[in-house]
């Protein structure tokens, strides 16, 4: 019988600082630490042009030479079909719907830890872990709560909402603690050649850092006119699905601008827009959410929370007022723009502990 035996974690290496670090980290503290670097899918008709920014062949490389340096084995895992289903259809579907998708939050859900949950199994490990920036805590009543990282400016449990107790039971975040410098100093001093690489930004599925060259090739768009919110025909569109409630970059109809995107009717093919900032249509002082997971428990309502409605917006006050078949009623404690339906509304105490999250309806 083998005493002491070390608890083992398998790593998403993703080939950025902040998953090699975390590995390194884990290895520190004295465990027995597996990489595993995932293969997501990529488009055929952008082969020429990039690879998949999280999966390239460079990316690869560079997880190899990482894992070499702390002397863990590195294991691939081909997750390009499951990526395409939950990530990148859904993405497409999402915006043909009118929508605006979060691919992240997906990716996270379906993909980064299931996958990672799965070789757990496979390499009988006791725990999963990555580079994000979160903190996972078992409090005192014995659940698992989870919190927004040290660096507030890099936090990503936004992204974490649909974590279930059983499967946060298995994580470790170990950079939640860190901020991002002292991250890039670790890994420095560890001699890992990704010390000074730069944080990955935008879609990886995509070589551009905009979506709408990726619409323009995977769904069939319609012109449409463009009106302000007094009904006066501005222009034309290019298809509804290349615009967002909010957005100001890209609407091309010139004169008195900047412009931006109020509504889409999409029974009409019609894009609705104002240039003026204080236009009552761009504020909203409730919303609907649905699909919603609580990590712990479900809030007794009302219930007075700060939510973030977008990954880069600030957490602003907010009451959750009821609910009805599944569906949230929030109201803002002032009003607020860019209300997109599609996006996340995710849901955290002021002292920075996530509660959970939903969809915006």
């Amino acid at each position: 019988m083998v005493k002491n035996k070390k608890k083992r974690v398998i790593v998403g290496m993703s080939s950025g600082v902040d998953s090699s670090v975390a590995a390194a980290l884990l290895q520190q503290q004295g465990y027995d630490v597996v990489g595993v670097f995932m293969h997501f899918w990529k488009e055929p008709a952008a082969e020429s042009l990039a690879e998949n920014k999280c999966c390239s062949l460079e990316s690869l490389e560079d997880a190899r030479k990482v894992c070499q340096i702390l002397g863990i084995p590195l294991y691939t895992a081909n997750a390009e079909q499951e990526f395409k289903r939950e990530v990148v259809d859904y993405f497409l579907e999402e915006y043909r719907q009118g929508r605006t998708p979060n691919p992240c939050v997906a990716c996270n859900e379906f993909i980064k830890f299931k996958v990672l949950l799965k070789k757990m199994l496979e390499m009988d490990g006791d725990f999963v872990a990555s580079g994000h920036y979160s903190v996972n805590k078992k409090e005192a009543d014995g659940k698992f709560h989870l919190y927004q990282g040290k660096d507030k400016e890099k936090d990503q449990s936004y992204f974490l909402y649909n974590f279930t107790q059983k499967q946060l039971a298995k994580i470790l975040f170990p950079v939640g603690e860190y901020e991002k410098p002292a991250i890039r100093k670790i890994a420095q001093e560890l001699g890992l050649p990704v010390f000074d690489k730069d944080d990955s930004q935008g879609l990886c599925f995509t070589p551009e850092k905009y979506p709408e060259n990726f619409l323009r090739r995977n769904l069939p768009l319609q012109k449409g006119k463009i009106i302000n919110t007094a009904g006066k025909v501005l222009g034309m569109h290019e298809g509804l699905p290349l615009y967002t409630i909010g957005q100001r970059r890209g609407i091309n109809i010139g004169g008195d601008g900047p412009y931006y995107v109020v509504r889409k009717d999409l029974e009409n093919n019609i894009l609705v827009v104002t240039n003026d900032k204080a236009d009552a249509a761009l504020f909203y002082d409730i919303m609907e959410v649905e699909r919603a997971n609580w990590l712990v428990a479900q809030p007794t309502l009302p219930c007075q929370v700060w939510v973030k409605t977008r990954y880069r917006h600030p957490m602003v006050s907010a009451i959750i007022k009821e609910e009805k078949k599944g569906i949230f009623a929030v109201e803002f404690a002032s009003p607020q723009q860019a209300i997109s339906p599609g996006q996340s509304a995710v849901f955290y105490t002021k002292e920075g502990e996530m509660l959970g999250g939903g969809r915006i309806k």
